[in-house]
């Protein structure tokens, strides 16, 4: 049995057309595999549970008897990796819950320390 003359660009025009449908979907549509979407989502968590503690950090500078002499200190610091180290050694970024600093939080909190307050 012969197949029709049509079939065969048919079935090459579905071909082709599954494969654009791909490659659109992947790169402009959004779509993803699950390995991606895991770590965006843990990326995703990761920062949102920083940004939920920053408070929790603003809060223990506050409370500390010689914070004024160390957002000095803070300040006169230029890198960005220093001053997460002072605020880490400093305590601050560290939950009360924890045994150790957290990093994350420490850069986050040393960056809402050093904005400007509105005058």
């Amino acid at each position: 049995m012969e197949a029709p003359i049509w079939l065969k660009p048919a079935i090459l025009g579905g071909v082709a057309g599954a494969i654009a449908t791909i490659a659109v979907g992947f790169n402009q549509g959004g779509w993803m595999l699950s390995g991606s979407a895991e770590k965006m989502a843990q990326e995703r968590s990761a920062a949102a549970v920083t940004e939920a503690l920053v408070p929790v950090c603003i809060g223990q500078s506050k409370a500390d008897p010689e914070v004024t002499m160390k957002l000095a200190q803070l300040k006169a610091l230029s890198s960005s990796y220093e001053q997460r180290e002072f605020v880490m050694k400093s305590g601050w970024a560290t939950i009360p819950a924890a045994g150790a600093p957290n990093s994350d939080l420490a850069a986050a909190c040393a960056e809402v320390l050093l904005k400007p307050t509105p005058t």
